[in-house]
């Protein structure tokens, strides 16, 4: 079985939806390759989040019966019309009415934004890092190492630098899979704290400010730089997630053909 097709299969796979023979083939595929196991974890991961509770919206209870009561006030109201020209104007005001209550209801059963989901992976991604025993693939405080490791295994050269003058010493890194892509990951700790550093290709017009948000207790701090997304993960408190994060931007080099790179 090759990527594609097992990537085809995990969701059914996960939710235990597949017959016999390919439940097997999947899990054989999962034990040879690295890559679609990551993957997999990723969705097991998404899935547990979802089943958590906050990020599963029921509808509220009276909701049904708003619905039913503004269908039988309006299809009352078309009764009283005994005049044969308006019962189409009438029928379609009640149609006109349900729609509006039903669209005013919307924004209370819709789910989170894109952005939303992508911090609760972000987050499943570093708790399972801890958690799993697979913090690194390449575990080195050598940026000469870990850099080569991801050659062939992404569409782009992450940059990867040494902090530890700055009190961020490098550990190693990893491959995760996030926002519909393989991402690269950089490990630093600061004392006994874990910073997971996810980067990937930016989509063009991101914004290069940071931005901070706060979620379960941990800090996620994004910008875009040299053509790059990164998201910084941690417990770290926020003055010093800060403090990283300056550390790495006066650290990384401009993106090649960039007018501010040197020759």
């Amino acid at each position: 079985m090759r990527c594609q097709e097992t990537h085809a299969l995990l969701d059914g796979y996960v939710d235990g939806e597949l017959d016999v023979v390919r439940s097997v083939e999947v899990e054989r595929h999962l034990q040879e390759c690295q890559a679609c196991a990551h993957v997999y974890r990723n969705h097991r991961a998404l899935r547990s989040a979802i089943q958590g509770g906050e990020l599963y919206f029921s509808p509220p209870a009276h909701l049904q019966k708003r619905v039913r009561a503004a269908v039988r006030q309006a299809n009352h109201a078309d009764t009283r019309t005994r005049v044969w020209p308006w019962r189409g104007l009438s029928a379609a005001a009640s149609l006109a009415a349900v729609a509006l209550l039903v669209w005013s209801l919307v924004p209370m059963l819709t789910g989170p934004s894109a952005n939303d989901l992508l911090t609760r992976e972000l987050i499943a991604g570093h708790v399972r890092s801890l958690m799993a025993s697979h913090l690194t693939d390449v575990a080195s405080s050598d940026q000469h190492t870990v850099k080569p490791w991801f050659e062939g295994k992404l569409d782009f050269s992450p940059p990867v630098i040494d902090l530890t003058e700055q009190g961020f010493p490098l550990v190693g890194g990893r491959l995760e899979y996030l926002d519909n892509r393989p991402v690269a990951v950089l490990v630093y700790r600061h004392q006994q704290h874990v910073i997971n550093l996810f980067l990937w290709p930016a989509t063009p017009g991101g914004s290069a400010g940071v931005q901070t948000i706060t979620r379960q207790g941990y800090q996620l701090l994004h910008w875009t730089q040299a053509g790059l997304s990164y998201w910084a993960v941690s417990n770290l408190n926020l003055g010093e997630m800060q403090a990283f994060v300056r550390a790495v931007q006066q650290a990384t080099p401009p993106a090649p053909g960039s007018s501010t790179s040197r020759g």
